[in-house]
């Protein structure tokens, strides 16, 4: 084998690598030397993903896009796969058999009706555009919106992918483009917001941080596996990881393989094809859950001794795979990719965030009500970025996680999963046809008036039951 320079696949992986580490180092350095980056509110990693852009447009790097393209695929399955495998610690059990449990229900249907609202918007946008001054645009393209804003750059890579094999020239880059800029306004709307609160005093108390107030980190639970076993526990977190990959990937395959065994369903096999692969991290969180349940039961039984997942560890693996997808994802955007579609493309993103922004801070106020302002930083950062990007600003009106909102994020986000199914024919019937589309933009509408009321009726039904509950105790004293 050649191990020179010369074996390009050798190589390739170490070089982009270093590429990547110097446009993380050099986006920290930025963002805590320069007063600009550090008050933007934007995660290191976004600076150094548009940093890797500007020099991969300019010329004066190379990137492996290929291979970049890949680092994003994987590293969203990776990140949400990891934080499945935590183990909710006994503090946040008990939560969740109370309010805990009632909040995590309706994250979730906040975050998929999100992800409706800005379905709905991005076809009635791009369905406009396509009969005015964009003739012949892609009209299921407006799906790209909620997979970009909502999802991430991961999802808007992977279904931006789908929708360039349906006829969409250009999808891939349109779908990262847009997820990049949701991180622009996702600072933009949250310093705007944050503006707006201290000029009219109205900060929450949490905001205001005291000296002597630390944020407590658990590095390990009481009955995990020992330092001093022979196989280091970082070890055990990856092996884990790729164990649920690997089984995630036999699932996804030998479905597919068993309906192609019919040819009366290759059209739904067709279909489902490019669903599954781009849908492939939430095929994993679900495979994830199922594993950290099993060993659950195993050390219930007995058969197990130590608790194998740490938390803390697969929180930093989570954070290092979603670092280098946002990275990864922002830096591939080709410029020339987006010529023709860049009025689409500003209307949709505008309309989309200041939508994001307006309708979060509505229902904040109605889903969260103890905590209105946390809420909406916490659910806007998320919307129109990532996980990351939503703690990001939640930190600045809840620096020490007073309020049960970054709790929310995380469990909102499993339950999202069974309201947000759905969404997965959606986004496969928008691009099957004209008739499809109308079809696909109705019954986003009928969905998204299902859990926003739902919404709306257990938020007021919460609220009497606890009014309720308060009489009666005034009463007992």
């Amino acid at each position: 084998m050649d191990f020179s320079s010369a074996n390009k696949e050798l190589w390739s992986f170490i070089i982009t690598s270093g590429i990547l580490a110097i446009l993380l180092l050099l986006a920290n350095l930025l963002r805590r030397k320069t007063r600009f980056f550090r008050n933007a509110l934007a995660p290191t990693s976004v600076i150094a993903g548009f940093i890797g852009l500007i020099v991969s447009e300019s010329g004066l790097i190379t990137l492996d896009i290929d291979l970049l393209n890949m680092l994003t695929y994987h590293g969203l399955a990776i990140g949400f796969i990891a934080l499945s495998l935590r183990v909710p610690r006994l503090h946040d059990l008990k939560k969740q058999k109370g309010d805990g449990l009632y909040d995590s229900v309706n994250s979730g249907m906040l975050i998929v009706s999100n992800y409706l609202m800005q379905g709905a918007l991005g076809l009635i946008i791009t369905i406009i555009a396509s009969f005015t001054f964009a003739p012949g645009f892609f009209k299921a393209s407006g799906i790209l919106l909620p997979m970009g804003y909502g999802q991430g750059p991961g999802q808007g890579n992977n279904i931006g992918a789908m929708y360039e094999s349906y006829g969409f020239a250009g999808g891939q880059s349109f779908g990262l483009a847009i997820a990049s800029i949701g991180f622009v306004l996702a600072s933009i709307g949250g310093i705007a917001y944050l503006y707006y609160l201290k000029k009219n005093n109205k900060l929450p108390e949490t905001a205001i941080r005291h000296s002597k107030d630390q944020v407590e980190v658990i590095f390990e639970d009481d009955d995990e596996v020992p330092l001093s076993e022979p196989v280091d526990r970082l070890t055990l977190q990856v092996a884990m990881i790729a164990l649920v990959y690997l089984v995630t990937y036999g699932l996804i395959y030998g479905l597919l393989w068993l309906l192609g065994r019919f040819p009366a369903l290759s059209g739904l096999v067709d279909t489902l094809k490019p669903l599954l692969w781009g849908f492939n991290f939430l095929i994993g969180s679900v495979v994830a859950l199922l594993m950290r349940s099993s060993l659950k039961i195993f050390r219930q039984k007995g058969l197990m001794s130590h608790q194998y997942p740490n938390t803390y560890l697969l929180n930093r693996i989570a954070g290092f795979a979603f670092d280098v997808m946002v990275v990864g994802a922002i830096s591939t955007i080709s410029i020339d990719d987006l010529k023709g579609n860049w009025p689409v493309f500003l209307i949709m993103s505008t309309l989309g965030g200041v939508a994001t922004l307006f309708y979060n801070i509505k229902m904040s106020k109605i889903v969260y009500p103890d905590y209105p302002v946390a809420g909406m930083m916490g659910m806007y950062g998320m919307m129109t970025g990532t996980a990351s990007t939503g703690i990001m600003l939640l930190r600045e009106v809840d620096p020490l996680f007073h309020t049960p909102m970054s709790m929310n994020l995380v469990t909102g986000s499993s339950t999202a999963i069974i309201f947000g199914a759905p969404i997965l024919l959606f986004i496969g019937l928008a691009a099957q046809s004209d008739l499809l589309l109308y079809v696909t933009l109705a019954a986003i509408f009928v969905y998204w008036a299902i859990l926003h009321f739902g919404l709306k009726y257990r938020a007021r039904k919460h609220a009497m039951k606890h009014t309720t509950s308060a009489i009666t105790e005034e009463e007992s004293d």
